[in-house]
Parts: structure tokens; sequence; C-alpha cells
């Protein structure tokens, strides 16, 4: 039923994806050229921002419904064949990130348009915010499509240089010393990324991905290790995995809430695809998987027990997200197909979770006018709303059944025990202390912000002026003078009432995405239908798919994807005739 009205659509689409893949670049590149010329008119600036995000909404769901039935689709930017052009590749995995931080970026932003874009003071600049943030999803989308070293590279950069200018939003100190030390750290990235990608070069001649991993193959394993061993250090500082994880839980916190939560949502999970597709497309040999499986240990527990020490609610946060992250990369250690299918479904998952809870914290502070536990108390009476909004994703995080947490973990373990080997099983241990402390940490900030009477916290009497307190607080007011206590638009708690009903759709839906990130996991793994769809008639391979011979013919069978309806039954054709 469901195939009759698909098909169809994928039918009338396929035809245009060379043009469809470029506009997640684009669309958003344009964009922010426009809000910034319509610096002096906010409202038109919104509905810029607001339709551009929207249309990338309706963009990636159909090119992640297209690359589903037809497998790997390529564009050759100024019409240069691969491997010397640029080449933009939209599979089932980057089509899928894409569709997500698709709703992720929608949704903050409508949170920040309703919010105004500050945090507690009139003095933060809106203009400058709305175009960073369209050359921000600029480039993460340039990221995910980005089908060589190079690209992938400017898009970084791209969206390091609006990261900076969101994460310094009303240039208070404590921002400002934020946002150098992030910058000193991603550039620190950069330059690795840089040696990488020229130790790549010297090494197989080229940096497109699907004929370096052609070329690596011939290269010595000792070289081949070396270079993945700096890419992983590069893509590390960028997902935040251990030990390369200490500059997040100072940087991310004292920037507005729903910087914070994009960033936690989406740019620790773009090092995370990075890694996935060095180690599916390039580095396939998996002579590293021994090492990142101690690192994903190594991430989970520390990330975890940071969190249990915290008083913030921002910094808890920070240290649960980078204790997730150790999830991710279980699953791309374990180097197997259902591996990564866990790791693709919990990355899914824990892009709207882990942005959600961050807005959260934005009601709290609106609501209470702190982020601070020893602040905090009676939300559960005095905001039933938001304890609500906070309850289902804490306990989606937590990886309480049914929600999506405990689904993406079970799929996770499964792999781990499929595995069988020792490490793997240290891994399991690990993966479930870790998500047993989350749901510890978790409940342990509903007690003291939603249950306890307010007037019992250490410090119940006093709020920030401005909030997110990492260093100092030099802003404190009674909490019976702040102005804008209690004034939460209603456009901040339906933005983010829709990011949760989201989230709750991967668990209502989790069968069906289950076998998309499973189809796109084993697709990954089949170095040969991306080399193919890449490089074409540059790549020849004896061993032939469904993909590729779909890629070769162009064939639009479409309906071979469906069951098969049966062969007429010759005893019925001999009594009609």
């Amino acid at each position: 039923m469901v195939e009759s009205f698909v098909v169809p659509f994928v039918n009338a689409l396929l035809p245009f994806m060379p043009y469809l893949i470029p506009l997640p670049v684009i669309l958003p590149a344009v964009a922010a050229a426009l809000a910034l010329l319509a610096v002096r008119h906010p409202h038109i600036q919104r509905i810029i921002a607001l339709f551009t995000l929207l249309a990338l909404i309706i963009l990636a769901t159909s090119m992640l419904i297209v690359t589903d039935f037809e497998g790997i689709q390529t564009v050759q930017i100024g019409g240069w064949d691969a491997p010397v052009g640029i080449t933009l590749v939209a599979d089932r995995l980057s089509t899928l990130m894409l569709a997500v931080s698709a709703v992720v970026l929608f949704c903050v932003m409508w949170y920040a348009i309703s919010q105004g874009v500050r945090d507690g003071s009139k003095d933060e600049p809106v203009a400058v915010f709305l175009p960073a943030y369209l050359l921000l999803t600029m480039g993460v989308n340039m990221s995910f499509l980005a089908g060589d070293l190079f690209n992938l590279y400017v898009g970084f950069e791209v969206f390091l240089v609006a990261s900076y200018v969101l994460l310094t939003l009303g240039a208070s100190p404590s921002r400002v010393r934020a946002g150098v030390s992030y910058v000193m750290v991603s550039m620190v990235s950069s330059m690795v990324f840089l040696f990488g990608i020229g130790m790549v070069y010297a090494a197989v001649g080229t940096i497109n991905l699907a004929q370096i991993g052609l070329r690596m193959e011939e290269i010595p394993s000792g070289i081949r290790t070396a270079i993945f061993g700096v890419l992983l250090v590069a893509f590390g500082i960028k997902a935040a995995v251990f030990p390369l994880d200490a500059w997040l839980p100072d940087s991310y916190p004292t920037a507005p809430s729903l910087v914070t939560a994009v960033f936690a949502g989406l740019l620790t999970k773009v090092g995370v695809y990075s890694i996935i597709r060095m180690r599916s497309v390039v580095f396939t040999d998996g002579a590293l998987d021994g090492m990142l499986m101690w690192v994903a240990l190594a991430t989970m527990i520390v990330g975890i027990l940071g969190a249990m020490a915290q008083n913030d609610i921002k910094r808890l946060l920070s240290f649960t997200l980078v204790s997730h992250i150790g999830y991710m990369i279980f699953g791309i250690a374990l180097g197997s197909a259902l591996g990564l299918s866990g790791a693709i479904f919990y990355a899914v998952h824990h892009i709207l979770v882990q942005t959600a809870l961050f807005l959260v914290v934005g009601l709290i502070e609106r609501q209470a006018g702190t982020s601070s536990l020893r602040r905090l108390g009676s939300l559960a009476y005095t905001a039933p709303v938001i304890a609500v909004l906070y309850l289902i994703p804490a306990l989606n995080l937590g990886g309480i059944p049914p929600f999506s947490g405990f689904l993406g973990k079970i799929i996770l373990l499964e792999a781990g025990a499929n595995d069988g080997s020792w490490q793997a099983w240290v891994l399991i241990g690990g993966a479930v202390i870790t998500s047993l402390l989350t749901l510890y940490v978790m409940i342990l900030v509903w007690s003291k912000g939603f249950l306890r009477d307010r007037k019992d916290a250490p410090e119940g009497n006093l709020a920030n002026a401005r909030p997110a307190p990492l260093v100092d607080i030099t802003d404190e007011v009674e909490f019976g003078d702040r102005e804008d206590v209690g004034k939460i638009p209603f456009g901040m708690v339906a933005s983010t009432a829709t990011l949760i009903a989201a989230s709750l759709a991967v668990t209502v839906a989790a069968g069906p995405l289950a076998s998309v990130t499973g189809r796109a996991a084993e697709s990954a793994q089949d170095v040969s239908i991306y080399r193919s769809a890449v490089l074409g008639s540059n790549y020849e391979n004896p061993s032939r798919t469904l993909d590729q011979e779909r890629l070769d013919d162009g064939s639009d069978n479409l309906e071979n994807r469906a069951t098969p309806l049966p062969e007429p039954v010759p005893a019925v054709e001999e009594e009609e005739n």
C-alpha cells in the first residue's frame, strides 16, 4: 500500500537528483547572504531563515526516500568526472543525517526566533545570529555530502567560523573566553586534519574518498594505520571522545541554551559521521578497532562520572553528551554491519534527545532564572509543562524501555554479544553501567530541580541576571527582582515539544528506522557499491550487486524492491484451458 505511493514519487524525483543533491549546501548559503542584506529588517530575516530550513526538511526527506529505494546518488560539480572533480555523495547514511539535522535546525531556529535570540539580556545581537546560523547549516550539510577529504575539511571550517560567532553571542567575558578556547582547540583539530590530508595525498595521490580506499589497499599496513590514526585524532576532537573531550564541558555551557543545543546535537555527530566514513570507505581493514573499543569504554565511563559531579544542568548535560558519544564509537569499533547500524540508530536518537534536553534547560532558565541545581526547586509544581518536557527526553536518554534510547542500546549490545570477544563483553558491561548512571543523574536533576522545594535549595533565594554561571557569578540578584522570570513565549515551548515529539516518533517508528539504518550500514560496508557509484567507469569490480546494476544501467525498476507477485500456477492455467 505504501509502496504504491512511494514508487511513483521516487520515479518522478529520480531524474532531478543531480540538481537536488547540491541544494542542501546552496540553499543555506544563499539564505545567509539574503539574511545579511536584510539586517535592518528582522521580520524578513526570520521568514528567510524559517522557510529555508523548512525547505531543507522536505528536501532531505525526499532525498532519503530516493536513496533508500535506488541506492547511492552522486553529482560531479562543474562537470569534472571523479576523482578529479568535486563529488557530492547522497546515500542512505548521509541523507538520514541530513534529514535529522534539518529537523533539529528548524526547531532550534523556531525556538530562537520565539525567544528573541537572547538569554536574559536585551543586548545580544539578533541580526548576526541568523546569517551565522545559516552558515552553520551550510557547513554541516556540506560535511555530510562531501565525497572527498578537502571538501569535508571545508565543511568543518565553515561551521567552525559560524560556531565561533554563535558561541560568543552577547560578548560577555565568560563567553569570549570559552569561544577563544573553542577556536584554539578547533584550530588544532584543523591543523591535524590538514596534516592527515597531506599524508593521504603523499601516500595515494588523491583525496577522493572512493579512490583513496581503492589505492589504500596497496599501501603497507603500518603506513595505512598511521594515516588513519592521524585522521582519528582530528575527528576525535570534533566528536569529543576521550581523551580529546576536555574542551567541550568548558565551552558549551557558557553559550545561550539554544546555541548549546544545536552544538551538542549536531556538531559532535559530524565528527562521528566522519569516523564512520573513514572506517567504512577508506580504512576497511579494522586495524584500529581494538583501540577504538578502549576509547569508547573510556569515553562512556569518564563522561558519566564527570556528569555525576556537576551542580549546573548545562555542564551535567555536556558531560552526558561526551559519555554517550562512546556508544556510537562502540558500534563503529565492532566492525560489523549490526554494530554500525546500532551506531547510526543511536546517533539519530541522540541528536534529537540531547538537543531537546538543552532546549528544556533554556526553558528552565527563563522560568527560574538559573540552571544551577543549588538554586532550583519546585519546578514540578510551578511549571508542570516544563517538568513533562524534561522527563520524557531524560528517561529516553537514560534508556528506559520502550524509548529509542533503550532500543538503540539493545542493538549495540546485541552486536557486541555477536562479536563474542572478551573486549566486546567488557564494552557491554561498560555500556550497561553507563546507562544506569545516566538514569541516576537524570533522576538527580528531577529530584533536586523539580521535586525539592526551592526554599530548601542551598541558594534558592538567588537567581542569575544572565544565566550559565560557568566560572564566576557576577550578576546575582534576588529571585523576586527578575523581570523576565516565568515569561516564556509559546514558540519556545512549542518548538521544544515538537523536537520531543520527533524523538518519540523514532520510538514509534523504530522498526522501519532500524531497517533503514541496517541497509545504510550494509551498503556502507560494501565498499564496491560506494566506489562504483562515485568512480563510475573508472572503477571495475567483478562482483556485482543489485545497487551496482541499477547504477550502471540506469534502470528505474523500483517495483523489484517490493515483494514480487507469485507466478501463475500451471495447474490453474490448464483448468482454464
